[in-house]
């Protein structure tokens, strides 16, 4: 690690530790969103409701349930009959992974490029995660998703802290060593600043431990292996690995040394859903 990146990592470790660190909040749109979910005294109408405040999000939140991964035999034709088709959770899950897209803009180029190229990672692995999931666990694919979604949610304060700080704009590489140490630490501290569902939370901190062994399949584990096989046919470090030892892949009972079932066209419209 460069002398800079060991710097700025230790001023944002201390800013950890003395919880002087900025962490991003949701969109507004999507805090009432889940807010309104969580509430026993509500229903679909009230949840409706408050979603139809944003057109935006109504309107994507309609194409969502009528593309190919999806949709039934009868097309959805406005906001109440995609709720109900998704229900209160599955639609707060949703709502919150298509608003957080917004988050994911700069004003440097640098930056810029980097969260667009985090997000992209983060939307194959969602796509890969909602899959798997429903193939191989019993686990919710929406959860799922949303896990893929958000392991890398660390960096943003990194790049936000990169954007005021020439030091980072003007070496690239500095600042993705500084991402790489430090994402998972950051990312646990903003889903539980987030109030995000508990199975969800261990995600950013956890998903790169591949001696992790639990006793049942969980989030980490599809994340996991979405991740790695997000990587495949790279370049990338991770892709060296022996997979067979890992024991995510063992928990979802996918033999890396055999062929799989082809879910790939499953895959590329569960990444869509984000797009």
């Amino acid at each position: 690690m460069s002398s800079t990146a060991e710097h700025v990592q230790q001023q944002l470790l201390n800013a950890i530790d003395k919880d002087q660190l900025t962490l991003p909040t949701l969109p507004e749109v999507a805090l009432k969103v889940r807010e309104v979910a969580e509430d026993p005294n509500v229903n679909l109408a009230d949840l409706v409701r408050e979603i139809s405040n944003d057109a935006a999000l109504s309107a994507r939140l309609i194409k969502v349930v009528n593309s190919p991964l999806l949709r039934t035999r009868t097309e959805i034709t406005d906001l109440s009959m995609a709720v109900s088709r998704l229900g209160m959770t599955y639609t707060a899950n949703l709502a919150t992974a298509l608003a957080m897209q917004q988050m994911f803009q700069a004003t440097s180029d640098l930056v810029d490029r980097k969260m667009r190229e985090i997000w992209q990672r983060s939307t194959e692995v969602a796509g890969i995660a909602h899959v798997l999931c429903r193939h191989y666990t019993r686990l919710k694919p929406d959860q799922a998703t949303l896990g893929g979604l958000v392991h890398m949610i660390g960096a943003l304060p990194v790049l936000s802290y990169a954007e005021e700080h020439d030091l980072l704009l003007d070496d690239p590489q500095a600042l993705d060593q500084v991402i790489n140490a430090i994402h998972p630490i950051i990312g646990d501290r903003i889903l539980q600043a987030w109030d995000f569902p508990a199975p969800l939370r261990p995600i950013p901190g956890q998903h790169l431990d591949f001696t992790r062994n639990s006793d049942s399949v969980d989030y980490v584990d599809i994340v996991q292996v979405a991740l790695l096989q997000s990587l495949d046919g790279s370049d990338h470090p991770l892709t060296q690995l022996d997979w067979s030892q890992i024991p995510a892949f063992a928990k979802l009972g996918i033999d890396p040394g055999e062929e799989e079932e082809d879910l790939s066209a499953e895959m590329e419209a569960a990444m869509q859903l984000l797009n």
